[in-house]
């Protein structure tokens, strides 16, 4: 018995340390297959990023050039004359013809940029004298206040202020005769109309319109269509005392009266 307690050998195991030894062998493998992996990501996301970037950039800057010239450089000759071809041709039956929208439209051209342009009336040609004179400021009064709002709300870049007329066409001799009348006073014909009591000035707009130096100025509204209607002698008036009372008194002002052969525009217009 005790020789075989002599010869008897103990095995230990120690299965935790062979298990931490494998386990440290994984985390060493998972730690660098995770750098590895990182590495190339950043690689690939690097290289895919960095042309799209610099073409944005470059586009960004192009679009920048382009928008630059584009608000400076005057309308193309080519475009103006297609402008006027299509509006000169249209259906509505009480659009301008060809005739006469070109010597407004060769004023506009010549206009020191940037241009002031009044018109006196919503109409078919509104949106092409806003393009034509689009360096420039346009200014479009209408005597419909709802469909002022209207067109706005259609056009937010067209710039309406609604103004209410209380003239009427049958009354045309009378007012020029009181007019005359008060030539020296409230009608004079160099004041600011912000403060005028005259019968055919037109003291209710936005207190900037008075205070700019117009260029050019169209009357095509209101309308004239019958002795109760408005008629157009308060714009013509307006206009001409406009023109007189410029800052710049060197300035030529360029007003051109719409339908000229009618009484009302010919007699006011040859008037004031």
């Amino acid at each position: 018995k005790n020789n075989n307690n002599n010869n008897t050998k103990l095995i230990l195991l120690h299965p935790y340390i062979q298990k931490q030894g494998g386990s440290n062998r994984l985390w060493l493998l998972a730690f660098v297959s995770f750098f590895t992996i990182a590495f190339l990501l950043t690689l690939i996301y690097t290289r895919e990023t960095l042309p799209i970037k610099t073409i944005t950039t470059t586009m960004a800057t192009g679009s920048a050039s382009s928008s630059t010239f584009g608000n400076n450089a005057p309308l193309p000759t080519t475009v103006i004359n297609t402008l006027l071809h299509y509006a000169s041709r249209s259906n509505d039956s009480f659009h301008m013809s060809h005739a006469e929208i070109k010597p407004i439209s060769d004023v506009l051209r010549k206009c020191s940029s940037p241009c002031n342009f009044l018109v006196f009336g919503l109409t078919h040609e509104t949106p092409l004298w806003k393009a034509l004179n689009h360096n420039g400021r346009t200014v479009f009064i209408e005597e419909n206040r709802y469909y002022a709002a209207y067109y706005e709300e259609l056009h937010p870049e067209i710039d309406v202020f609604d103004v209410q007329y209380t003239t009427k066409m049958k009354e045309m001799r009378e007012l020029i005769a009181s007019t005359k009348e008060q030539i020296k006073n409230e009608c004079r014909p160099v004041q600011n109309l912000l403060f005028s009591e005259c019968k055919l000035g037109i003291n209710d707009l936005p207190n900037h319109v008075y205070e700019v130096d117009w260029d050019v100025i169209l009357i095509d509204g209101p309308r004239g269509d019958g002795p109760e209607g408005p008629g157009r002698m308060t714009p013509i008036f307006t206009s001409g005392v406009l023109a007189r009372s410029k800052k710049a008194s060197n300035a030529k002002t360029h007003i051109f009266v719409h339908d000229y052969y009618r009484n009302v525009e010919r007699i006011y217009g040859d008037e004031f």
